[in-house]
């Protein structure tokens, strides 16, 4: 299984709508394409001090399945233009790891 992490920033009076933009635009646009392999979807948020920082992990059956999703150059972050146009700064290039061990709670 493979882990594909990103992270952005927004000013805080940014942070909703960047909320807003990845969660009713960017998830559904992923998960309309069925790449085959992929998983789910974490969107994660904390506030700092000075601005807010968000964190995507994807996950992927395989490396395979990320490229499916992203091309050869896989590791380039997908950050949509309107996800941009509200982000103080984000990572250009997506870390990618190996999942050695992930557990669930039963139910």
């Amino acid at each position: 299984m493979i882990c594909r992490l990103w992270r952005g920033w927004t000013a805080k009076g940014n942070a909703d709508a960047y909320e807003r933009i990845v969660r009713e635009q960017v998830i559904p646009g992923i998960e309309a394409q069925h790449i085959p392999g992929f998983l789910s979807i974490d969107l994660v948020r904390r506030e700092r001090e000075d601005d807010v920082e968000f964190m995507t992990l994807m996950w992927f059956d395989a490396l395979a399945s990320v490229r499916a999703f992203m091309g050869e150059d896989y590791e380039t972050a997908h950050v949509p233009v309107a996800a941009q146009s509200v982000l103080a700064d984000f990572d250009k290039r997506s870390a990618h790891f190996e999942v050695l061990d992930r557990r669930e709670q039963p139910h």
